[in-house]
């Protein structure tokens, strides 16, 4: 959430930010409820001293009379609190002033492009139709057990996945990360802290409403709690996790697009990184997250593409957001395989996590920040095993496995289509 005094002194520019990403806020309500309850929360204080002194006077009389002007206002001042709390949740996080307005995706910033997309002497093949000739991918008895967009991967398919998440472990862990296997579900006062459940974000997921828990989009959602109502001191920060797990999305209003195949699915695995800095190293860390997930795909040597989100397409926690969208060629297109971004103190601030700045021995309440939290994909495992399948095919229909994986494969160079 935005600070309170914030919001009172840039009203305009909150206003302004949430209409930039399309959404609607009510400002002006939300000043009107905060100078009500900061003014009765006043009155009560005064009326608890006037109690105290006729408590000190033994006037029972006044005491009672005063016990039950502040039930009342209590009551009030409680529900004044929930209004003020659920605006001040419906607001999203400004864009940083280095963000494009635009309304939607069609307005996007393609930073650069790396790579060159290969020519085949061939009409390649999709994902799918490798898939199922090489005996990686089965969706028909996925759909029997679990219904659409679920599948099974199999064979040299999974020792792909797998061979994916060590790369990336073992690249981030040199790095400083430290490794995670988070929980997959999680409470849903916690998503909520997040940010992800309002504007709709909610009906995009799984909820055990006997429970009240979800099940996670990716381990970022998990990972990003793991230090709430705690304080870091400065000199630990940053803090950097990469986390491993399944996601699963409901995929809620995309019903049509992407259907076949393993593109949009319910169910896929993903690491992820997070990160806990200082105010003034968001920006250099968001630089380094990207640049990670720009190194990655250099190493697979699939051609790819860095995209800026504009406000309209940049989501309600984060103040900024690039994508890494690899070359498909059966679509003829860049599509999205990677999202890195920072959310500020936006997250921190719902979660309270906070740190200690240099110098600071005690924990005294003002002397705290809001520490800055960033999120990056190093590899949302699917829709790589897509990008490889796609890129390194050969016209007999064999895919090669990318030299840097190989290590990881028992050194099996190449996936090569069942004879029947």
């Amino acid at each position: 959430m935005l600070d309170l005094k914030f919001i009172r002194e840039n009203a305009e520019k909150v206003q302004k930010s949430s209409k930039d990403k399309g959404i609607d806020v009510d400002i002006q309500e939300l000043l009107r409820l905060d100078e009500e309850h900061r003014t009765l929360f006043s009155q009560v204080q005064n009326l608890y001293s006037q109690r105290n002194v006729a408590a000190k006077e033994r006037n029972v009389e006044k005491g009672k009379s005063l016990k039950s002007e502040i039930s009342t206002k209590e009551t009030r001042l409680l529900d004044l609190k929930n209004e003020l709390d659920t605006l001040l949740y419906s607001i999203p996080n400004p864009a940083k002033d280095d963000v494009k307005i635009g309304k939607d995706e069609s307005e996007n910033e393609i930073v650069k492009t790396v790579g060159t997309p290969k020519k085949f002497g061939f009409k390649p093949k999709d994902h799918l139709e490798l898939g199922e000739s090489l005996d990686i991918i089965d969706i028909q008895r996925a759909a029997k057990v679990s219904g659409a967009r679920f599948a099974y991967l199999k064979n040299e398919g999974v020792l792909l996945e797998f061979a994916l998440q060590q790369f990336a472990f073992d690249t981030l862990v040199k790095e400083g990360f430290i490794p995670v296997i988070p929980p997959v579900l999680i409470k849903e006062s916690v998503m909520k802290g997040l940010g992800y459940m309002e504007n709709g974000g909610d009906e995009d997921m799984y909820h055990l409403e006997k429970d009240g828990l979800v099940l996670v989009g990716t381990a970022e959602h998990a990972l990003v709690p793991l230090h709430m109502d705690e304080t870091f001191q400065k000199k630990d920060l940053p803090r950097r996790y990469v986390g491993f797990s399944p996601a699963f999305r409901r995929e809620s209003g995309s019903y049509g697009k992407d259907t076949r195949g393993i593109f949009r699915v319910h169910q896929f695995n993903k690491v992820e990184m997070v990160s806990f800095v200082a105010g003034e190293d968001d920006d250099n860390e968001h630089a380094f997250l990207l640049d990670l997930e720009e190194k990655f795909f250099q190493a697979l040597d699939i051609p790819y593409q860095v995209v800026k989100m504009c406000t309209g397409d940049l989501g309600f926690p984060a103040a900024r957001k690039y994508d890494i969208e690899a070359w498909m060629p059966t679509q003829e297109k860049y599509r999205e395989v990677t999202s890195c971004s920072t959310t500020t103190d936006f997250q921190s601030r719902r979660l309270n996590t906070k740190y200690l700045p240099a110098g600071r021995q005690g924990l005294v309440g003002s002397d705290k920040k809001f520490v800055q939290i960033l999120n990056g994909t190093a590899f949302a495992v699917g829709r790589t095993i897509i990008a490889i399948l796609e890129n390194y095919q050969e016209e007999d229909g064999s895919v090669v496995i990318p030299e840097v994986l190989r290590k990881y494969t028992n050194y099996v160079k190449k996936i090569s289509p069942i004879l029947k």
